[in-house]
């Protein structure tokens, strides 16, 4: 199956939002790349490691989320920016927003 530019796009926006509505429902507003990886296969937005750890990077270079390392596995931190972000308060390019309810 060949996905469009466009297909992408949203596919990648959309799993974005997963992650920071993850974290926003997470304690300590937190999650590492297995929980993650986990949650975006029961959303069928499964992805590789690879290309969560450049989701996670791509929102952290945003302020949306903060990184850190610990014994190989990477931790993800909701950043008040990223709350904003998962609750639809703020619109932040590449990153879907929340449908109502």
């Amino acid at each position: 199956m060949v996905m469009t530019s466009k297909f992408k796009d949203h596919v990648a926006a959309e799993r974005r939002l997963a992650i920071l509505q993850t974290l926003a429902e997470s304690v300590g507003y937190q999650a590492n790349e297995y929980t993650l990886e986990a949650l975006l296969e029961d959303l069928a937005l499964g992805v590789s490691n690879a290309r969560l750890r450049a989701d996670l990077a791509h929102l952290a270079e945003l302020g949306l989320l903060e990184t850190n390392g610990v014994g190989g596995v990477t931790i993800a931190h909701l950043t008040r920016a990223g709350l904003d972000a998962a609750a639809g308060k703020s619109q932040v390019p590449g990153v879907a927003r929340p449908r109502p309810e």
